[in-house]
């Protein structure tokens, strides 16, 4: 159940975790992430349960799963074995949407004030291990709101400064600044929407680039993206099938999409009009000609 879930709305309010349960949002009456490896995670809880956890309204730093004892403390280090991290780490390599279910608690001024607050689709922008407050190891995902998903009312809200207060560009005086200020640090990860048949594709692969064979292993899993022959939709109008889509590394996919690279019927590699290899296959990805002729078409190659 990735994505959205019918018949539910942003902003929609549960008063316990198994009317949340009942109605897709967040299935595991207990637990705070719902999904596996495989799949990738469907959803996550953000109830004041991990000390270290962030939440900034619109982006969450979401520690993971696993580690603590009965009291809420950490006793010991958190892994990626753990299926819901493992599953987060998917959401991440897949750029695979997670609903946020946000419950109350005193730690966030985002938290409802009650019960539990479905808050829309995040998706983990970067995710990286540090040591917690508690001293063990902790993996810590970055989630970020989905475009035109609307944040809740904040509880306190922040006090900006009025009009009526000078400009300090036009008055000639500027602030001292802050010796030591603040830091939030943002990661920008392109963003790859990935169909069940690009998935099916990279997984005959095992995420191994078909044209330079690079696999990019990154902790709990690997890299790739699916990239399509003959683009989609208008005015091009290439059909979303296996036959259609190649296993790439990020650099190979730019450069295909670019028309820096194109195949030829016989599926050689030509790079700068020069043959440079021959695109790696798999019996059971049946790639289909006429897309890549109108690829190839497309750059006049």
């Amino acid at each position: 159940m990735i994505g959205e879930v019918p018949n539910t709305q942003v902003g929609q309010t549960f008063s316990s975790r198994w009317l949340a349960h009942e109605s897709g949002i967040h299935r595991p009456p207990q637990g705070g992430i719902c999904g596996t490896k495989k799949y990738g995670a469907e959803s996550i809880v953000v109830s004041g349960g991990y000390k270290d956890d962030e939440d900034y309204g619109d982006v969450i730093i979401y520690t993971g799963h696993g580690g603590q004892d009965s009291s809420k403390n950490q006793v010991s280090d958190q892994t990626l074995d753990d299926p819901g991290n493992a599953a987060l780490v998917t959401s991440y390599l897949e750029g695979l949407p997670v609903r946020v279910l946000r419950g109350a608690h005193a730690g966030s001024q985002w938290a409802p004030k009650e019960g539990y607050r479905y808050d829309g689709q995040f998706r983990v922008t970067s995710y990286g291990s540090k040591l917690g407050i508690d001293g063990f190891l902790i993996w810590q995902f970055r989630m970020e709101a989905y475009e035109g998903t609307p944040l809740p009312n904040p509880v306190q809200q922040e006090v900006l400064p009025t009009d009526e207060e000078s400009d300090p560009v036009e008055s000639g005086t500027m602030p001292a600044g802050i010796e030591s200020p603040e830091r939030v640090t943002t990661t920008v990860q392109r963003i790859v929407r990935n169909s069940a048949v690009k998935r099916q594709v990279k997984a005959w692969h095992g995420n191994r680039c078909q044209i330079c064979s690079l696999r990019i292993d990154v902790p709990g899993g690997s890299y790739s993206e699916g990239a399509h022959m003959q683009a989609l939709g208008s005015p091009h109008n290439g059909p979303d099938i296996t036959g259609n889509i190649l296993c790439l590394c990020p650099n190979c996919h730019v450069m295909f999409d670019a028309g820096a690279i194109v195949l030829t019927d016989d599926l050689k590699v030509v790079r700068g009009g020069v043959v440079s290899g021959s695109l790696r296959t798999h019996p059971r990805h049946l790639i289909d000609l006429s897309c890549v002729r109108r690829h190839r078409d497309r750059w006049r190659a």
